[in-house]
């Protein structure tokens, strides 16, 4: 598979939704410890609007679609993860444009949007402990991968891993922003909660992008 549709990233975001839904007490959990407890229910419930808003029929554009996306998510989570995770999917969709389907370059630059627009509104650097300690590998590793001629599934693959990477490497990491930070060296020893979800954001990704494959 040289390209992903709209089809393939309704699939990803399925996949999420579902996955975020499942694991939503796990997320929780690493919430309740360094946080406010309620990122996992937030991402369920951000993501169960998404679904019923996709279900209603989804967008015949990727640009429409992923700004959808967004905009639901802004507007039905609460917490930092609605206004983070909403501006990912909405600079991506910018990024992407009124397309069809995405090339493995088109969709690395429409990642690498969402990143930068994490960065633009959180000001996050690696070793903060936070989402993009996860997201900043995944889309490095989708560049290289890419860059290195791998197949669009492979590269997707190994954004997922380094997602999962950076995800395990906030363990001993003490939180310089968000609610984490106040712990201070209290929060080392601790999974970042959303760290987590974004390397199930990128493990869902691998799998819709290998299904269509």
């Amino acid at each position: 598979m040289a390209a992903v549709d709209t089809g393939v990233l309704v699939d990803w975001i399925t996949r999420y939704r579902e996955a975020v839904t499942a694991q939503r007490d796990w997320l929780t959990e690493l919430d309740s410890a360094i946080g406010d407890a309620d990122h996992g229910a937030n991402m369920a419930r951000g993501f169960a609007a998404v679904g019923e808003k996709l279900a209603a029929g989804a967008p015949g554009t990727i640009d429409e679609l992923l700004k959808t996306v967004g905009m639901t998510l802004v507007s039905s989570v609460g917490g930092a993860s609605g206004p983070l995770y909403g501006t990912f999917f909405l600079r991506m969709g910018m990024n992407a444009g009124a397309v069809a389907e995405l090339d493995g370059p088109a969709l690395a630059a429409a990642l690498r949007a969402g990143l930068e627009g994490i960065v633009a509104r959180g000001k996050p650097e690696a070793g903060d402990k936070t989402m993009y300690d996860a997201m900043a590998p995944a889309v490095d590793a989708f560049d290289a991968a890419l860059a290195a001629g791998s197949a669009l599934p492979d590269a997707a693959r190994a954004a997922a891993d380094a997602a999962a990477a950076g995800r395990d490497a906030t363990l001993p990491l003490v939180a310089r922003k968000g609610r984490a930070s106040y712990l201070g060296e209290r929060s080392a020893g601790h999974l970042d909660p959303g760290a987590a979800s974004t390397a199930i954001l990128f493990e869902t990704l691998a799998a819709a992008v290998a299904d269509s494959a």
